[in-house]
């Protein structure tokens, strides 16, 4: 079993301060054509624990599909998370946190999307558009 660490971090201008607990820490990023238009890159998120996420100051969401929304800063806007409205869990930014708090990368997703010059250094998951479909929306892929 993993020990519980405690983290704080912020946006670029420092309105938004974030907390949260991480049992597991683990990056994940997603190269999905919604993610790089938001952040002009892939998006990383940070694992955390279920329910231990506390956002405080000018967060503002953007409902970019049918099942999600992404959280920016109103002042700076700084990427803060992807969110999952069905349920409300955040995906927030490893990028808030120093040194993304100290997690590896574990997984990407729609990594035959990620653009010439995003190839990610390790032995981690690296799942394709099909195989991110089928385990997030299996209703699409039937489509």
């Amino acid at each position: 079993m993993s020990e519980t660490k405690h983290i704080q971090g912020q946006c670029l201008c420092g309105a938004v301060t974030v907390n949260a607990s991480v049992s597991e820490p683990a990056l994940r990023a997603c190269h999905c054509d919604m993610c790089r238009r938001h952040t002009s890159s892939m998006f990383v998120s940070l694992r955390t624990d279920p329910g231990s996420i506390k956002v405080n100051g000018p967060a503002k969401t953007f409902r970019s599909s049918d099942w999600a929304e992404r959280g920016f800063c109103k002042t700076c806007g700084s990427t803060l998370w992807y969110g999952t409205v069905h349920d409300g869990a955040l995906n927030l930014s490893a990028g808030l946190f120093d040194n993304a708090a100290g997690a590896e990368m574990k997984i990407e997703f729609f990594a035959d999307a990620a653009p010439n010059g995003y190839a990610l250094a390790g032995d981690h998951k690296k799942l394709t558009t099909q195989e991110t479909i089928a385990l997030f929306a299996p209703d699409e892929e039937a489509q």
